[in-house]
């Protein structure tokens, strides 16, 4: 009766086992990059074998050192290296200028120094004053051609002479001879070529020409007149309170004094 109650096929199936209970087992240690294995269903968990938290949980393996750290090691200690002797080579470089100019300190005469800037600064005084009083002097040559154009009254006494023969026609003429007298009487009078008559010439006589000319124009220009005088006197006056510091009896190009 047993073995009719144990094959009988409408026999609830939740009392019986899970058929994967029967399986084996997988351990902890393989495979531990799958996902854990899903619970079963409500009706099998009985018969499954529990599932523990270390079990479910995926296997991380350790972070691997950051290979950044590595990298600084790397790069601290030459940066520093080169720093440290570029440092101390410009060090060095200052040490022996400080020492060279400390070494030519002792041969620098304070004369020479005030002789040098009276030089200089004297220089400066007498030239901008001479250019001042310079000239801009040359000889320009001018060759051009001038258009003419006006007109030309004329009005005097003159003798002109005859070309040719000129005849006269109905000219009024008186003559007296011993034996002749003709007064007032009308003729034709002819003027032989080479008469001289006198005249008074009243004319005007419009002029229209070119004339060349060819001449050399002397330029004789001072810069104290013109716009060049300002400039000068204001260097000069830039110059002249150091100037009189190292020399109070300065003079000028007049030999007069200026300094206060």
């Amino acid at each position: 009766m047993n073995n009719e109650q144990h094959n009988d096929p409408f026999e609830d199936p939740a009392r019986k086992p899970s058929p994967l209970s029967r399986l084996p087992h997988k351990s902890p240690a393989s495979a531990s990059f799958l996902p854990p294995r899903p619970a079963a269903p409500e009706e099998y968990v009985d018969s499954a074998p529990a599932v523990t938290s270390q079990e479910a949980a995926p296997q991380t393996q350790p972070r691997p050192a950051s290979v950044f750290k590595g990298f600084r090691l790397k790069f601290g200690p030459p940066f520093w290296t080169i720093a440290s002797i570029l440092s101390l080579t410009v060090n060095v470089v200052l040490i022996i200028v400080l020492f060279m100019v400390w070494v030519s300190v002792p041969t620098i005469n304070l004369n020479s120094i005030k002789e040098m800037g009276n030089g200089l600064l004297g220089g400066l005084y007498s030239n901008f004053e001479k250019m001042d009083r310079a000239h801009i002097t040359r000889t320009i040559p001018v060759q051009t051609t001038i258009p003419v154009k006006f007109d030309l009254p004329i009005n005097q006494q003159t003798t002109v002479v005859l070309s040719q023969d000129v005849t006269i026609d109905n000219a009024r003429v008186t003559v007296r001879t011993g034996g002749l007298n003709i007064t007032n009487a009308l003729t034709t009078i002819v003027l032989p070529q080479g008469t001289s008559l006198p005249i008074v010439l009243n004319i005007t006589v419009p002029v229209e020409t070119t004339v060349p000319v060819a001449l050399n124009v002397e330029v004789d220009i001072p810069l104290n007149e013109t716009q060049l005088h300002d400039p000068f006197v204001g260097l000069r006056k830039v110059v002249e309170p150091f100037y009189c510091m190292l020399n109070h009896e300065a003079l000028n190009l007049d030999g007069q004094k200026f300094c206060p």
